[in-house]
């Protein structure tokens, strides 16, 4: 079993778009995929048409008085399975302090799950809490989408430190360059050295498009409602380039 994080410390970056996107396309390929909304925003459940509630809340989730097998449900698509997020994610730090081992919490409540499963994909919210730090230790690989500003790449090395300064424990950062616009002069000279500026950085580009905020009105992955466009050749690619870049 992998497992994967799509994570940045930014918000607006793609992060909703590539959980959904590729944890279809997992299970499209044959694999047991689970995704696990952990942003109380919820945007993730939404897209797959599942209530966003979680019977007692995080704090009995954290405690283990409610198992994550209770709490997954289906979705429409076949093989690919939701652990759905709840707002009483927003005190999901404060639980996690009250816990013995509050970074390998996460890690914990996943491993019963580790034979059902292929691949686990975290949807995280924007943010370095006490909630990344368990999502760090739980995941194999963290997705990082990566708009091509300066702004943004200075918070990709900035999380690439942090990492680096936990040692042994971190993930792997697989970022990839996201909302690319190559109208913009700027997001043309970023993407030209975009491989150059992080060794891990994958060569897949994700496009800007409208179709991709348009999941919010179909509320599916765009391989279901736009097949052959842009994007959802795009995101095809990228999944086929991460599959391959974790087999190395």
């Amino acid at each position: 079993m992998r497992v994967f994080a799509t994570y940045n410390i930014k918000g607006g970056v793609g992060k909703t778009a590539t959980a959904v996107n590729l944890a279809y396309l997992a299970a499209r390929d044959g694999a047991r995929t689970l995704i696990w909304d952990l942003d109380p925003q919820a945007a993730a459940t939404f897209y797959f048409r599942i209530r966003a509630k979680v019977k007692g809340g995080a704090k009995k989730l954290l405690k283990g008085k409610r198992p994550l097998d209770a709490t997954i449900r289906g979705t429409d698509f076949e093989g690919l399975d939701l652990l759905p997020a709840d707002f009483t994610y927003r005190n999901m730090d404060l639980d996690l302090v009250r816990s013995k081992r509050p970074t390998q919490q996460l890690a914990s409540l996943l491993l019963p799950l580790s034979l059902q499963y292929d691949y686990q994909f975290l949807y995280c919210a924007p943010s370095i809490s006490l909630v990344s730090e368990s999502v760090f230790v739980a995941t194999d690989f963290l997705l990082v989408p990566t708009i091509p500003t300066t702004l943004s790449l200075r918070t990709l090395d900035q999380l690439d430190q942090y990492l680096q300064e936990r040692g042994a424990t971190r993930p792997r950062i697989l970022p990839f360059l996201c909302m690319v616009d190559r109208r913009k002069s700027l997001h043309k000279r970023i993407c030209a050295g975009g491989i150059e500026h992080h060794p891990d950085m994958l060569e897949t580009i994700i496009p800007y498009s409208s179709l991709v905020e348009q999941m919010g009105l179909h509320r599916a992955p765009l391989a279901e409602f736009a097949p052959t466009a842009e994007p959802a050749r795009a995101y095809e690619d990228l999944w086929a380039e991460i599959v391959n870049r974790i087999s190395l």
